[in-house]
């Protein structure tokens, strides 16, 4: 039986984040990809999550698996559970609430996007791309075009919800379920020490550290996001 793995975007992101990984995975898994453009609370996202899953079988096995921001959905999901997850998958992501001085930074960023959008994505693409994929052209306009799809409003509302966000470290420490912990060496937004913080916590958790990539490793190593969510496909069907 096919797991079904629920991919969940991540800020400025839509379904075209995970869409390599997805056509690596579909052999494996029947894979769907959540919207979290509408709620404007990181649990009002995990519902809209668990929501998707409605019509999976109940002995179906189901796995959030969460990039960034879709990383605090996915923790979410599990704080407030609809059913029994098989498993789960963060990558680039943090159980953690933002830091009090943090605030000022993200307020800054949400007045910046509603001044000059395209603007403050661009200033962002060096926080998301690793150098040496600086020059990838395909790769930088696949990202201004999905930051497009977004777009302002859903971005603020997004940056807002992740300020708002719960601290879930204790809750990691209580779940027992095959994890995937996965996260770029080089990754600026959110650095591996994160990572490995939520893997420790885990009790069954692989952690996986990919290098040629910055933040957005879904896009910029796919082959790797894949293989590792492959090994844990095979870990749940074990």
């Amino acid at each position: 039986m096919k797991p079904v793995l629920l991919m969940i975007p991540g800020l400025l992101n839509d379904e075209r984040v995970w869409a390599d990984v997805a056509a690596r995975l579909r052999d494996a898994s029947e894979v769907r990809i959540a919207r979290v453009s509408s709620a404007d609370t990181i649990d009002g996202m995990a519902a809209d999550a668990w929501a998707l899953l409605g019509d999976v079988p109940a002995t179906t096995p189901v796995v959030p698996c969460g990039f960034s921001m879709g990383g605090y959905i996915a923790i979410a999901m599990l704080a407030r559970p609809a059913r029994r997850a098989a498993g789960v998958a963060l990558i680039d992501t943090s159980s953690r609430p933002e830091a009090p001085e943090n605030v000022p930074m993200r307020e800054k960023l949400i007045a910046a996007f509603e001044r000059d959008f395209a603007k403050t994505v661009e200033s962002l693409i060096p926080l998301n791309v690793h150098p040496d994929n600086l020059q990838n052209a395909a790769l930088l306009d696949e990202f201004r075009r999905m930051a497009g799809r977004v777009g302002a409003a859903t971005v603020v509302r997004q940056l807002r919800a992740i300020v708002a966000r719960a601290d879930h470290r204790e809750l990691l420490a209580t779940l027992d379920l095959p994890a995937l912990v996965l996260c770029a060496n080089e990754d600026r937004m959110l650095p591996p020490a994160l990572s490995h913080e939520s893997a420790a916590l885990l009790k069954n958790s692989t952690l996986t550290l990919i290098d040629g990539a910055n933040h957005i490793t879904p896009m910029e190593q796919p082959d790797a996001v894949a293989a590792a969510l492959r090994g844990l496909v095979e870990r749940i069907a074990a």
